[in-house]
C-alpha cells in the first residue's frame, strides 16, 4: 500500500478513477474492436456477429443492504444489472458466468436462494450460466457478474457517436429506483429494534423497481422492427444527468434537454413531496433505473415519437454550447454528473 504522495480516490470519483487507470491502455489484438469505455466491450473474431462482453460487481453495504433486500431479488438484480449493458450496445446478452465471495454468516440454503433470483433472471431472458467462482470473505457478500452477448456485425451502439440534430430518447420513466431506495431506508430506521412490519401499500411500484428492475429487451427488439438504428446509447445505470454526460463527452458534443419532458411516475412524485426532495434532482441523479437513453437521427422522428414507452427529451447540439436542461420556467440549467462515489449506498 502506497504510504506517500497518496491521493484520495474519492477525489477523481468512479469515472476519474477509471479513466486515470485505463487512459494509457490500447488493445494489443486485432479482436478489440472497442476496449474500455463504453456499456460492453466489442470483440470481433472474422464472423458475422460481433461479441460483446460487460461485467459489473456488487458489494453488500456498498450497493445492497441485506435488511431489506431478499436474496433472491439480489440474484435477479445482479444478473439484470449486466444483461442491461448488453441491450444498452444493442446487443443480445446468451451466457453469464457469476463469481460469489461469501462469509461465515451465509449458509447453502442462503446461497439457494440467491441462484434461484439469478436463474429466474436467465430464464426470463434466455441466458445461459455458463461458470463462474465461488470464494470467501471476510467482510459479507459481494458478486462479480460477467454478461456475454453477441450483435450483428456493424450494428453495435456505442456511447461515441452521437451527432449535431440528434434526438435524445428515453424509455420508461425515471427516479423511481431512487426513490424506492430512499423508502426502503427510511422505514429500516422507522422499525429498527421494533415488532412491527413496514407499510408499503400504494407504493409498490417504486418498491420493484428498486429490488427488482428489468433490462429494456422490449425496447430494443422495438427499435430493430422498426428499423431504427440509435446513433448512440447507454443504460442509466448512474443517474440521467451522468449517462447523458458520458454520451456527449465521448461523442464531443452537446445536449438541451427539457424539464416538461422528463418521464415520471405517479408514485415516485408522490414520494419525493413525502420526503421533502425535489422530484426532478432524483430523476436526474438517482440512478438504477436501468432504462435506455439514447440518440436517434431526426428523420427517425416520427418513428420514435410513436413508440411504446419511449419518450422525446432533447437534442444534440454543438459541443461548445454545452449540456443543460431547460427548465419549465425557461431557464437554462447545466446539468451535473452526480453518480457514484466512495460513501455511496446505493
Amino acid at each position: 500500500m502506497n504510504t506517500q504522495n497518496r491521493t484520495d480516490i474519492a477525489k477523481l470519483g468512479e469515472f476519474g478513477l477509471i479513466e486515470h487507470l485505463t487512459a494509457d491502455i490500447t488493445p494489443m489484438n486485432k479482436e478489440t474492436t472497442t476496449g474500455i469505455g463504453d456499456d460492453a466491450a466489442i470483440l470481433n473474431f472474422g464472423n458475422d456477429e460481433e461479441v460483446l462482453v460487460s461485467t459489473d460487481m456488487l458489494m453488500e453495504g456498498v450497493h445492497f443492504d441485506l435488511t431489506y433486500v431478499p436474496l433472491k431479488h439480489l440474484g435477479y438484480k445482479a444478473t439484470i444489472v449486466n444483461l442491461s449493458d448488453i441491450y444498452a450496445m444493442n446487443g443480445t446478452p446468451k451466457q453469464i458466468t457469476v463469481s460469489v465471495a461469501l462469509s461465515q454468516k451465509f449458509c447453502v440454503e442462503d446461497m439457494e436462494d440467491l441462484y434461484a433470483g439469478i436463474k429466474l433472471a436467465c430464464q426470463e431472458y434466455n441466458v445461459d450460466i455458463v461458470g463462474g467462482d465461488t470464494t470467501s470473505s471476510l467482510t459479507g457478500l459481494a458478486i462479480s457478474i460477467t454478461a456475454i452477448g453477441t450483435a450483428r456485425k456493424g450494428s453495435a451502439v456505442k456511447r461515441n457517436t452521437a451527432k449535431e440534430t440528434d434526438l435524445i430518447c428515453v424509455s420508461g420513466n425515471l427516479g423511481a429506483a431512487y426513490m424506492g431506495l430512499q423508502l426502503l431506508e427510511r422505514e429500516k430506521i422507522a422499525t429498527a429494534g421494533k415488532d412491527i412490519q413496514p407499510d408499503f401499500a400504494g407504493k409498490e411500484y417504486i418498491i420493484e423497481r428498486q429490488l427488482k428492475p428489468e433490462a429494456r429487451k422490449d425496447i430494443i427488439e422495438m427499435l430493430r422492427k422498426e428499423n431504427v438504428v440509435p446513433t448512440s446509447m447507454i443504460d442509466i445505470s448512474d443517474g440521467l444527468s451522468s449517462e447523458l454526460m458520458h454520451i456527449c463527452k465521448q461523442s464531443n458534443v452537446g445536449c438541451r434537454i427539457y424539464e416538461e419532458h422528463i418521464p415520471i411516475d405517479y408514485q415516485t412524485a408522490i414520494m419525493a413531496e413525502e420526503l421533502n426532495m425535489n422530484v426532478m434532482t432524483c430523476a436526474l441523479n438517482g440512478g438504477e433505473d436501468y432504462e435506455l437513453l439514447f440518440t436517434v437521427p431526426i428523420a427517425d422522428y416520427e418513428k420514435v415519437a410513436s413508440m411504446k414507452d419511449v419518450r422525446l427529451i432533447g437534442h444534440i447540439v454543438g459541443e461548445n454550447l454545452g449540456t443543460a436542461m431547460i427548465t419549465r420556467d425557461g431557464v437554462e440549467m447545466e446539468l451535473k454528473a452526480q453518480g457514484w462515489n466512495l460513501n455511496s449506498n446505493n
